[in-house]
């Protein structure tokens, strides 16, 4: 079993004397900027000058660098930029610089793992991944809560590398909720295939087929999106509050008997298996250099299946109904989960 880790297990003290340089002000960047800052500890910003998230920072009372700037003589520097962006930041802004000692920090081991950052020997590596948006980051530490984190160590140069990383976890509020040890390969292989196989590929062509199904039967589109896509936050909403008992507690028998019957007959043994060579992708690194040649190609791909996927006719039916959601109309809109 993994160890889990809890408030009693750390303190600020690894970090109280350090400066930290977060690099990004996206969804995590911001949230765990902010945490930090709140816990008392010294941090600097480093981003791209004149961009969106450099005015979001300084409306935020930041006084942002530049990132070269901002890692100069830092203990802990910690890559909150997109995936694709990291290398580059890597190479030009961070690499050059960093003093041995320093701990280089992840909320994604993609890189470390897949071996496009290659950090030197003498400097600590380790990952603090907060399993929620960084909107829910933010919101449940300014609640005096937190939200449950993985915690792995890639590289040990010093000796204090898990320690350092609890201890910023426990910054962010993530001990309030337990710390779970984990690695950067388990963290980021299982990361990547639950985004494929089940919470963004696999829900969204399972609501894709549901609907084209019941539309080339002849029933109502807007029908058929209340069905199998609008009700479907209910029944997540059950899974994520109480896992299954919760769902069939708060569902009909006659829901129950459906799910327990049919569910087989949808995701069944050949699903399964193709679920199986998609982690094989992950696990061998060729899901990783496809996505890489990709950015390095300017998308193409990604962009059509990206349009491809926003004009389906399923999406036009549901901003029909959803504009007459007053309640979605009143949600604040949410921030990207990393």
């Amino acid at each position: 079993m993994n160890r889990l880790f809890t408030a009693a297990d750390t303190s600020l003290a690894p970090l109280q004397s350090s400066r930290i340089a977060v690099l990004g002000y996206a969804s995590q960047g911001r949230a765990q900027a902010l945490n930090l800052r709140d816990s008392g500890l010294n941090v600097t910003l480093g981003l791209r000058p004149g961009g969106a998230s450099w005015n979001r920072a300084l409306v935020d009372g930041w006084q942002p660098q530049t990132m070269t700037d901002a890692v100069q003589d830092a203990d802990v520097i910690v890559f909150l930029v997109s995936d694709m962006s990291q290398p580059e930041v890597w190479e030009n802004h961070v690499g050059p610089s960093v003093k041995p000692g320093a701990l280089l920090m992840f909320s994604h081991g993609f890189n470390v793992h897949y071996n496009r950052i290659r950090p030197p020997a003498d400097v600590d590596v380790a990952l603090i991944a907060p399993k929620s948006p960084g909107a829910l980051v933010r919101t449940q530490f300014e609640a005096g809560q937190g939200v449950p984190c993985l915690l792995a160590v890639h590289q040990d140069a010093t000796g204090t590398a898990e320690s350092r990383a609890l201890s910023y976890a426990h910054a962010l509020g993530g001990t309030l909720a337990g710390v779970l040890q984990t690695t950067f390969a388990e963290e980021t292989e299982t990361d990547l295939f639950g985004e494929q196989a089940v919470l963004c590929g696999g829900v969204t062509e399972l609501i894709r087929a549901g609907w084209e199904t019941l539309v080339e039967a002849g029933y109502n589109p807007q029908v058929a999106y209340f069905e199998c896509l609008h009700e479907l936050k209910l029944i997540v909403d059950l899974l994520h509050e109480g896992g299954f008992a919760r769902m069939h507690r708060d569902v009909s028998e006659t829901a129950r008997f459906g799910d327990l019957t049919r569910g087989p007959r949808v995701v069944n043994q050949d699903t399964r298996t193709r679920m199986k060579e998609i982690l094989s992708e992950i696990q061998n690194g060729s899901f990783a250099q496809e996505w890489i040649n990709e950015n390095e190609e300017g998308r193409p791909r990604y962009e059509a299946l990206m349009q491809e996927d926003l004009n389906h006719p399923l999406e036009e039916v549901g901003q029909q109904l959803r504009a007459r959601m007053a309640w979605l109309q009143e949600e604040a809109p949410r921030a990207s989960a990393k």
